[in-house]
Order: structure tokens, then sequence, then C-alpha cells
């Protein structure tokens, strides 16, 4: 990456003070272009959902892993529910997804609480691990909540073998879903359910390509903290089947953190070990001595993070991320920007200042694959509710059970995150999916302008200017008429 005719910043930026500059390219489509990562994680697109108890799940990593992306399962999860997560991702298909099901014995108000799940908008009625039925909104709009769906599922639905699925192939079962008007189909193995297509989903299998394991299964990373006996939690998340170690503290550039890298190292990990976060090149350099083989890069960005009202601590993410991608680079290492990404180009300009990774969390809070519960705020608005990791909510969670009731009321005193915020699901983009769609899309145009087929080309060739407030506003559309 170059600025602009030798532009010298003499301010540390923000990506709202930076714009990319096209450049002659030869690139003739979108298509044409490679979003997997070069850091080892075996992400197809550079996209990974933060370690936030309100954003990454099952349903969520599931669904990344399946679009090529990853998900860090947070620190605060019980060992044995991250071993129960990362085994039900690992048994996920990588094209079947993952159905809502129910009994017919389920009341209306239990499935109306389930379809907000899932982004498929469907329910699969099961019996003895058959489906008999399938149950949307429609059918349970103006109904008693205590109706049992058994009587209102429609039983005349579609349905295809995964391996007729397979023979035929994604073109063809598109095809045949489109003439039929029917946008779900229910997929079986021998009968019993195994999931469901849907002609969107077909769509993105074309297009995606699935963040795989060697064994072929989806990938799924987890955290650490620095805390208490950091060895022992690795081990027990390396047992477990996570492919990537997150190794994660708001301050990584710290003495805990660097015993917590021996702690880990000590047990000779095979997978890439992540630790941050920091946000200068002398950060970089302690923790890859340290053992890191990726550096998570941001301090205060987050939507959901209060530590530079705080503390005045932090740094405008842009020049963190150039910083220490460039020392990364000489180490032959990488970096994750992670936060203060609100629009697709924000991603790209991360990218184009050599991170490998943009990590995002609040943005995502607000999808169907969230942990949390659906919400309407009385106007029909959906929402969900999240919240930061070094606030009073998280910091209650994480320190339950530890020392004496006295010692976790001192450490309530202190937060440096919102403790709930409403996520609303965009209406147009409800999915994380959708999403992932909106943010790839302007990645690969923004690739295709720099003249760039790779996320290495793009982040050599990338042309950055810098831009007052103004001209920033200016490239933002405007949603009603002059």
């Amino acid at each position: 990456m170059r600025f602009l005719d030798g532009q010298a910043p003499t301010t540390d930026l923000t990506y709202g003070d930076v714009f990319l500059v096209p450049s002659r390219s030869d690139v003739a489509s979108r298509f044409d272009v490679d979003l997997s990562s070069a850091d080892g994680t075996g992400t197809t697109i550079p996209l990974v959902v933060a370690n936030m108890t309100a954003v990454a799940g099952r349903r969520m990593a599931e669904t990344v892993a399946r679009r090529g992306g990853l998900a860090i399962l947070p620190q605060d999860i019980p060992v044995d529910v991250v071993a129960d997560v990362v085994s039900s991702v690992k048994v996920a298909d990588p094209v079947v997804e993952t159905s809502v099901t129910v009994d017919p014995q389920e009341t209306v108000s239990t499935v109306l609480w389930l379809l907000g799940k899932r982004a498929h908008g469907a329910a699969v009625v099961v019996d003895g691990g058959r489906p008999v039925g399938v149950v949307t909104a429609d059918e349970l709009t103006g109904v008693d909540r205590f109706t049992q769906v058994g009587r209102l599922m429609v039983t005349n639905f579609a349905t295809i073998d995964v391996a007729d699925l397979a023979e035929r192939g994604l073109t063809n079962v598109f095809e045949t879903m489109h003439a039929a008007k029917t946008s779900l189909t229910v997929v079986t193995r021998e009968g019993a359910l195994m999931g469901v297509v849907t002609r969107k989903g077909l769509v993105r299998s074309s297009v995606y390509s699935p963040a795989l394991d060697a064994a072929g299964r989806l990938r799924v990373g987890a955290a650490v903290g620095i805390n208490g006996d950091v060895a022992a939690k690795a081990r027990d998340l390396l047992d477990a089947g996570v492919d990537v170690l997150v190794v994660d503290t708001a301050h990584g550039h710290q003495g805990r953190m660097l015993a917590a890298l021996d702690a880990v190292r000590s047990i000779s990990p095979t997978v890439p070990v992540v630790a941050g976060n920091v946000v200068t090149a002398g950060g970089v350099r302690d923790l890859v001595s340290a053992g890191a083989d990726i550096l998570k890069v941001g301090v205060g960005p987050g939507a959901m993070c209060t530590t530079r009202m705080m503390t005045a601590v932090g740094r405008p993410q842009f020049s963190a991320v150039l910083e220490c991608a460039t020392a990364a680079r000489e180490l032959g290492k990488h970096v994750w920007a992670d936060g203060g990404v609100k629009h697709p180009r924000d991603v790209a300009l991360a990218l184009a200042a050599g991170a490998s990774q943009v990590m995002i969390g609040s943005w995502f809070a607000g999808t169907f694959e969230s942990p949390g519960d659906l919400h309407d705020d009385g106007g029909g608005r959906l929402y969900k509710e999240s919240f930061g990791m070094a606030s009073a909510r998280a910091v209650a969670a994480r320190t339950a059970g530890a020392g004496t009731a006295f010692d976790r009321a001192r450490k309530a005193l202190y937060e440096e995150g919102i403790s709930t915020g409403k996520m609303f699901l965009d209406p147009q983009r409800p999915g994380v999916e959708d999403l992932l769609d909106e943010i790839t899309s302007g990645l690969r145009s923004a690739c295709t302008y720099a003249g760039a087929r790779t996320l290495t080309e793009f982040a050599d060739q990338a042309v950055v200017g810098l831009q007052s407030a103004a001209g920033y506003q200016e490239g933002m559309p405007q949603p009603t008429s002059w």
C-alpha cells in the first residue's frame, strides 16, 4: 500500500479519514478475485466473528464457516460447552443447512421464538427423526399461541435425499425449486431429516467455498484468557478440536500476555495462535517473540467499547493496523484488524493496510444467527441485545465463582464497555449471510478497482488518499431526495 502522490499523514488515521484510489486494472470480473487468506487459518473470505458472548455461538460459527469465514468462541464459555459447540459445527454439512426442528406437539409460541434462531423463516416438524411437515410464520399468524403446530403445518412440502442433491448438482436443484416457486426444500438421508436448502443458499454455495479443516469439516476457533491455568484451558480447547486458538485480553502488550503465550507454547499447539490486542509495532514484536503467529490489532474502536472515553487509551484503527501489519510482515507474521468497521469500505481499507483478516462484532450481533433472543421494540422493529466484553455485565459473567463476593464486587466497580445495547436487524439484511454478501461484494469490487486478484496483491497495490470530513460525507448515498 502507498499513499496518493506521496501524501504523508501528520496524524493517526481512522477508516473515515482515507479512501482508495482506482488504478489501472485487468481484472475483468469480481469473481476473478480470490478472497482466501494467507495466514494459515484456512479461511476463504477474510472475515472473523469476534469472540463476543452476544455474537459468536453455535449457529454463527456454523453459518459463517459454511461461507468461508471463521468464528471465535468467547473465553467466558465453559470448556464443556465449547466442546459441544465445536462438535456440532464439525458434523454440520458444508452445503446442507441445519434447520429449526420442532415436534408436532410444540405450541405456536415456542415455534415463533425458535424461528428467530435461523434465517430460513421456517421450522421442520419432525416425528421420530423424520420430517412430517413444515411451518412458517404465515401459518402461525392470527392463531392462538397455545395451538399445537401439528394442526397448522404444511404436509405437502418439497423434499430431496442428500444423495440425489449431490447427483443433480446445485444448479439443477435450484432450477427445480425456482420453477416450483419453492424457497425451501427439506433434505433427508434415508428418510431421516438432515437439514434444508434454500434457493439463496444454493446460489451462495456456488459463490463461496467453505472453510474446511484437513478432514473436510467446518472450521471454528476459540479464545482463552491470560489468567488462571492458561496451559490447561488451551489444552482442553485443542482437545475439543478448535482450529485456531486466540489468547485474548484488552491490553495485550503486558507481562501476563507474554507469560500466557509461553504457557500456550509449552503444550506445542499445531494450530495458529492469535494474541492481542495491540496497536504498536513494539507490541507486535514482543508478542511474536513470545510465540504469537497472528496479532489482534485494536484498542477502543469497537461499538460496545468505552475504553477511549474512559481512559484516553487507544489508537485510530487505520494507522494502528498499518503500523502493526508492516511490523508483522517483516517477521513473517500476520495481523487481524479487530473493531471499528461499520461499512464494507472499512473492511477493504483494513485489508489494504495489510490485515489478513477483519474481526467483526457488533455488526453481526443484529442478525438471526447471533446467540441472543429476538425482541420487538414495540414498533415492529426487531433487535437483539449486545454488550462489550469489558462491560460490567461481561466482567460479572467472567468472574462468577472466582474469588470472594467482596473481590467480585470490587471488580464490578470498573468497566470499559456498554452492558446493554440494541442491535436492530436490518430488514433487508437480517441474516449474517446477507451481511457477508454485502461485505464480500464490496471487497471484491475494491480489489478490481485496485487491479488485484488476491488479497496479497490488494495490500501491495492499493493506493490510499487522505480526505476531509466533507469528502467522506460526499461519498455517502442520499437516503431521500434532495
